[in-house]
This record gives C-alpha cells, structure tokens and sequence, in this order.
C-alpha cells in the first residue's frame, strides 16, 4: 500500500514522500496515528495544500523537543531494585519505571519515547535512547543498584557484579580440597 508521509518517521521516510508499505502496517499505525495519508490522487492535492502548516508544525515541535532534549542530555537517573550477589535483578527496569523516574525528576517522558528493546536485568550504568522527536534523540544513564551508596560506587567505576573472595584458576590449590591420605597418592 502507498502512502504519504505527513512527518519524518525512522526507517521509512520524510514528511511528503510517498512510500510503500504493508497494509497492516499502514492501517494499524501509520493512517491511526495520523503520520501518514493513503496514497491517492485526493490526497496528493490535499497534502499539497497542508504542506506549509504541516512544516511549521513539525518545525515548532523539532524546536521544542530540543528544548528538553537539553535538559534530559547526560543526565543521570538513579534506580534502585532489589539483585542478587551477581547483580541480575528480581524482576527488571521496564520503560515504564525509567518515564516515571525520569519525570520525576522534572521532565515529562511518556514511556513510548523510550527506546528500550528488551528490558534492563542486571545492576550497572545503561545507556537508554529517548526519542523525543522524529528528528531529535535524547541519551540519558540509568544506573540501576541495590542501594544508593552502591549507586555512588558504580558511578567511580567499581563493578558490583563480582562476586568478592571467588578463587581464580591462579589461586586454586587442589590440595586444599584432599584429605591428607589423599595428597600423597596418584592415579594407579
């Protein structure tokens, strides 16, 4: 199915091409959320018309994205959950929880802008992707830990999913491990 771009989207095109898509994806999302028009001779000349209003939207919009994009690069988000000795979590850090920490902390996020593919797992410092326009990206760190002292140490760098006292292959003694009858014989 053809259709007319009415903004920028990722991986598809700009405002004004038209590109060809699955039906699905058209009906379901694209024509839905307003960010495209099938197609058709009507609506060739219908966009024509819109052209200039569209792009002054779309630039209004790109400027005030920006705005926040400001505001949100760098910055550091603090999310403390409940992991274990290695530091994979009991449960994990969805988007959802980043737009509300995030929001919290003064900027109004929906949870859709979050570019997060699969869900955060594991303590440690993550970079997340938002995706405050089309055309403009903001990155933030979520620094995911059991407290907040052990936030403190991982922003310095230390690695809190090490397990502390684990013997390496260097430091292993077997004989540490065999009776003393057992240290003295070989295989026979």
């Amino acid at each position: 199915m053809d259709v007319i771009l009415l903004q920028r989207v990722a991986k598809l095109g700009q405002m004004g091409e038209v590109v060809k898509v699955k039906p699905g994806y058209a009906r379901n999302y694209l024509l839905t959320q307003g960010k495209a028009l099938r197609a058709t001779e009507a609506n060739r000349k219908k966009f024509e018309t819109m052209k200039v209003q569209l792009e002054a939207h779309n630039l209004e919009l790109k400027k005030d994205a920006e705005g926040v994009a400001a505001q949100l690069d760098g910055n550091t988000y603090v999310i403390i959950r409940q992991a274990g000795e290695t530091g994979h979590l009991y449960g994990s850090v969805s988007a959802r929880d980043l737009a509300e920490v995030i929001t919290e902390g003064g900027v109004t996020v929906a949870r859709a802008m979050i570019q997060l593919d699969t869900p955060i797992k594991a303590i440690g410092l993550h970079k997340v992707t938002i995706a405050l326009h089309p055309e403009v990206d903001a990155h933030v760190t979520v620094n995911v830990a059991r407290s907040v002292g052990e936030a403190e140490r991982q922003v310095h760098g230390e690695d809190l999913t090490q397990r502390a006292e684990e013997p390496t292959f260097e430091t292993f003694n077997p004989e540490e491990f065999m009776d003393a009858g057992e240290a003295g014989q070989g295989e026979g």
